[in-house]
């Protein structure tokens, strides 16, 4: 993007902010149209998977062409952007990078299963920009380096400081990651009918293409376009919905009408007979499975011999082969030995008591807390639990958000320091028309199940429920477990992750906009993934290698070590995203746990506090992280299993494991002070250094 020789500073950045302007716009036209010319297609009969196909390959080939255009080998260029993208662009660019798979696909759907407590996401994360705002975005500007690490290195005068940053950015950047490629996956196979680990590796070219050759330049421009396909495909939908059911075209403002509509419907919901026989069944399996577990060796005997007397029988009588085929495939899935029994019928017997709940296991949708503050003790101690793990969840996501070092190296690549707080008000904009919308979308959606799919005969159902199924039988399952040949809401299983991708199949959408929603969630994962890959290949080809183990010398490897270390991570959580390891939220808000006890003490204390040093901040940043590590893989199933952990879980204070941070931030805090306290003072040359990132006008 050059511009006219002769030119001030001034007219050469206003020529290029008109550039810019001139060039989005026709992006913004071009793909209108493109979404007109799919929605003609669909209705002169071009078949639906063509049309998902033509979306999928037309916004991963639009990203390639920038990330080709904008390649790079200049280090300013690669890692901050040349320092030269305007706020609103910023902005609108650190809104895709934050607009991650869990905010786009996984918000509303965390919001329809959970209620009121998955506004703690939103709270969380909106407030943790005011954080960004006030504390940390303008004096990461000041210093003017490339990397969080970098800053840490500097502003302790240490190496081992630098490494400790790098430790924890590349740890939570990779848990933040895998889940992106995650969501990659299972869009591209919903989007094409390939395999999941097929979808995942055709997304994963999209990611590479824009991060490998261009860096943060590439990734700069690919966000803002891919920030307008997002956005627009999540409030297409949701308008849609909101005009469908009450006529308002602004669903913000009919979120409250609607919510009234599904408290009413859930009270006739959980008094419903059919509901209740539901209830009923599934408590029975329950039951059925505790029953086994007494007498393992025994039951373990009665299935196999009855098992395969059904196979026998069936071929004594020449029975259909289809009967014969799935006796067959039943006694398959008989348990091998009895530790499989015991796990296989523990699990069971677990997931059947949980849906043998009203409302198939969702609290009512505008209660607060779970229990009654004026209810019985058992009550009271629900009540209490929940209000304090909804608190706890909203700390985290808040401190977490104020030190994940993707969002924070957005800080650089501003040219100015009021331009770097100016982004960050647009960034909360930008955030913003999405999470007003997510509470609505989660009710209109509910709204619609509830009163639209809820007594629907089998044989109606609609296509999408056996095409999710397809998918991931674990996203989306329905079972007639009264027989009824009517779908009860507890006969139907539905993820969180798959909540927004269905909503137009829910609503009775154009498919088009089924696969531009689709576009949209890739768009989220893609712009997130890349910036996340950066920071991980920033912090081992900048950091590690140019800062540490090539201290001093010549900077022109750094790059390319930085690209190899990208493909190799790339490689490495696409391989982990493809063993579906847990639901995108969680996966996300670990990140934001690591992120948070690892570098908020250390950033914040580092700019506000002179008298803080690198023994400080080596003792806080360990304890705080070890601290939130350590509680995250003593208490969560999937990290229990990975770590062979078979002792009993340890809640402190009933504190669930996505909050970890709220013990690991204090803690580190806390060794951070005393420490430095016990520590000789920071040199002089670090005492300076604090008081040049002093702002005029800051305070």
């Amino acid at each position: 993007m050059s511009s006219g020789e002769g030119w001030s500073a001034a007219e050469k950045k206003t020529a290029f902010r008109r550039r810019l302007n001139r060039i989005y716009f026709w992006y913004t036209v071009g793909f209108v149209l493109f979404m007109l010319l799919m929605a003609v297609l669909e209705q002169v009969g071009v078949p639906k998977r063509w049309v998902g196909v033509t979306f999928l390959l037309a916004t991963v080939v639009l990203y390639a062409c920038i990330g080709i255009i904008s390649r790079t080998t200049d280090a300013t260029e690669y890692y901050v952007a040349g320092r030269r993208v305007p706020a609103i662009y910023n902005g609108m660019a650190t809104g895709a990078d934050w607009m991650s798979a869990a905010s786009f696909i996984g918000l509303a759907g965390t919001l329809y299963l959970q209620g009121y407590v998955g506004l703690a996401f939103i709270l969380g994360w909106t407030g943790g920009y005011c954080l960004v705002a006030l504390l940390i975005a303008p004096y990461l500007r000041k210093f003017g380096e490339f990397t969080i690490p970098d800053f840490l290195g500097a502003r302790y005068g240490s190496d081992v400081t630098r490494f400790v940053g790098i430790t924890a950015a590349i740890l939570c950047s990779f848990i933040y990651v895998v889940a992106q490629i995650y969501g990659v996956g299972l869009i591209t196979t919903r989007l094409t009918g390939v395999d999941f680990v097929i979808g995942i590796f055709l997304g994963l070219g999209g990611i590479l293409v824009c991060s490998f050759l261009g860096g943060m330049k590439a990734v700069t421009w690919t966000q803002v376009a891919q920030y307008i396909i997002l956005i627009v495909a999540f409030m297409i939908p949701v308008v849609w919905l909101s005009v469908k059911q009450t006529g308002n075209p602004l669903p913000q403002l009919a979120y409250g009408s609607q919510l009234q509509k599904v408290t009413q419907r859930e009270k006739e919901l959980m008094q419903d007979p059919k509901e209740l026989q539901v209830i009923a069944a599934f408590k029975a399996r329950a039951e059925s499975y505790r029953a086994k577990l007494e007498n393992v060796p025994l039951a373990l005997s009665q299935d196999r011999r009855v098992a395969t007397e059904k196979v026998v029988d069936l071929k004594a009588i020449n029975a259909p082969l289809g009967d014969i085929q799935a006796a067959e495939k039943a006694l398959a899935a008989v348990p091998k030995n009895e530790a499989a029994a015991r796990e296989l019928w523990t699990r069971l017997a677990a997931q059947n008591e949980a849906r043998a709940k009203p409302l198939a296991g969702m609290p009512p949708h505008g209660q607060q807390f779970a229990g009654d503050p004026n209810g019985t003790p058992a009550e009271r101690q629900a009540y209490d639990e929940s209000r304090r793990n909804f608190l706890a969840l909203v700390f985290c996501l808040m401190v977490g958000t104020a030190g994940l070092p993707h969002i924070l190296v957005r800080s650089y690549t501003t040219p100015t320091v009021k331009e770097a707080r100016e982004s960050v008000a647009w960034s909360l904009f930008f955030i913003v028309l999405l999470y007003l919308t997510a509470p609505a979308l989660a009710v209109l959606v509910k709204f619609e199940v509830f009163n639209v799919l809820v007594g629907t005969s089998w044989e109606n159902l609609p296509a999408w429920i056996s095409n999710w199924s397809k998918v991931d039988p674990s996203l989306m399952s329905v079972v007639d477990v009264n027989h009824d040949g009517i779908l009860q809401l507890g006969e139907m299983k539905i993820g969180a992750d798959i909540v927004v991708l269905a909503t137009p199949e829910i609503g009775g959408l154009p498919y088009v906009v089924s696969a531009l929603v689709a576009a949209g969630g890739l768009a989220a994962a893609l712009s997130t993934a890349d910036g996340l890959l950066l920071t991980i290949a920033n912090a081992i080809g900048h950091d590690f290698y140019y800062k540490i183990v090539r201290k001093g010398q010549g900077s022109s490897h750094r790059v390319t070590v930085s690209k190899v270390v990208l493909l190799v991570v790339a490689l490495a959580a696409s391989a982990l995203a493809a063993s579906k390891p847990v639901d995108i939220v969680f996966m996300v808000s670990a990140a934001f746990s690591v992120a948070a006890s690892a570098f908020f003490p250390a950033l914040v204390l580092g700019v506000f506090w002179s008298r803080a040093n690198k023994h400080g901040a080596i003792a806080g940043m360990l304890a705080g992280l070890g601290l939130t590590v350590y509680y995250m893989v003593r208490n969560e199933p999937w990290l229990r299993g990975i770590f062979r952990i078979h002792s009993s879980i340890d809640l402190w204070w009933n504190i669930q494991p996505i909050s970890a941070a709220v013990f690991g931030v204090p803690l580190g805090l806390a060794v951070m002070v005393v420490v430095t306290l016990l520590t000789p003072a920071p040199e002089a040359a670090q005492r300076a250094f604090v008081k040049n990132l002093r702002i005029p006008g800051a305070g």
